[in-house]
């Protein structure tokens, strides 16, 4: 597992671990289990500083940050109804009007995944008046980590300039947000709404934190899982042309309900790179770098098999972390100084 991926880990946990103690009432426990989920997301999003999904996480660390507000203030005086209103954060806040500018070409291979995720969402936008038997509006992506779920997520709402909205199991199931299958029908109407204008496309990562099937349940995730299989009946009526599709991204599909599996029409598998994926990968992230002469990056490509494509990211970043030290601890002119090949 990449830097990358283990810090959205560590986010995730603690997200999901402050929405617990946050039902639960444990306020000053869930400010810090906010607070180190923010931490988090800041943290990825300066890694890669270049990153279009930057924008993603810099907006869940925005909703966390309001709540930590609202909890500060309630230790201060007793939290009114009132109090918790002003503190709830609507859907319409999580709505990314402009897609990140990830296109096709940003991603590196995938051709099967893209071909089929055009076939389900970008062609019937396009010209829905060619599928008068309807199309996909639920799809799942489902592969290892890292392997550019959320880049094709991002890509076709990108293609057809939809509007994005990204929410996760600690914006569903919050209490600041409401009873949490009230916050999904609230989800659903503000996407049919929205896209009375242009598409919407809602984004579920780590879809089976939210879906997943578990032995013991609490906090309402079967009527979650319910409220979620009634609005998806809802948007893939072929009836209905709304342009409305709920993408899903999974590392764990086994996990899944098999009825909320069955509602996404659609499922796309993500695999990790091949040794030709992984060449032009190692080709795109060294682009900028300065190599030496003896830099093979066939070789690298064939070392490197089960990489995924942030792994990839991963080893390149790290050596041009460790070349550019160098600058800075030979005591020379850094300003002036290059990093040698």
């Amino acid at each position: 597992m990449s830097a990358l991926q283990e810090l959205e880990q560590i986010a995730l946990k603690y997200a999901e671990q402050a929405v617990m103690l946050d039902r639960q009432g444990k306020k000053e426990l869930a400010i810090e289990a906010y607070q180190k989920a923010i931490e988090n997301l800041i943290r990825i999003a300066r890694i890669n500083p270049g990153s279009e999904l930057n924008r993603i996480y810099l907006q869940r660390a925005d909703a966390y940050r309001n709540r930590v507000a609202v909890l500060k203030s309630s230790l201060m005086s007793p939290a009114t109804a009132e109090d918790l209103g002003e503190g709830r954060t609507a859907f319409e806040d999580m709505i990314l009007k402009e897609p990140p500018k990830v296109t096709w070409d940003d991603i590196v291979g995938l051709e099967d995944a893209k071909k089929a995720v055009k076939e389900a969402v970008v062609y019937p936008s396009l010209r829905p008046d060619l599928f008068p038997l309807g199309w996909p509006r639920g799809i799942l992506l489902f592969g290892p980590p890292g392997c550019g779920k959320t880049l094709l997520a991002a890509a076709v709402a990108n293609e057809i300039k939809a509007k994005f909205i990204p929410v996760d199991a600690a914006s569903i199931m919050s209490k600041w947000l409401g009873e949490a299958e009230q916050n999904v029908a609230r989800l659903f109407n503000v996407a049919r709404r929205e896209a009375k204008s242009s598409p919407v496309i809602i984004f579920i990562d780590e879809l089976d934190s939210l879906m997943g099937v578990r032995r013991f349940e609490v906090g309402g995730e079967t009527r979650v899982r319910n409220q979620f299989l009634k609005e998806m009946d809802g948007i893939i009526d072929k009836k209905n042309p709304i342009h409305v599709y709920v993408i899903g991204a999974t590392n764990k599909p086994w996990d899944l309900d098999q009825a909320f599996i069955r509602r996404f029409q659609k499922r796309i598998y993500v695999p990790p790179p091949n040794y030709n994926q992984r060449l032009e990968t190692f080709r795109l992230y060294t682009k900028f770098l300065k190599l030496a002469s003896d830099v093979d990056l066939a070789e690298l490509a064939r070392l490197t098999e089960g990489f995924s494509g942030s792994d990839i990211m991963d080893v390149c970043q790290s050596v041009q972390l460790k070349v550019n030290s160098e600058i800075f601890e030979k005591n020379v002119d850094y300003s002036k100084a290059e990093p040698r090949a």
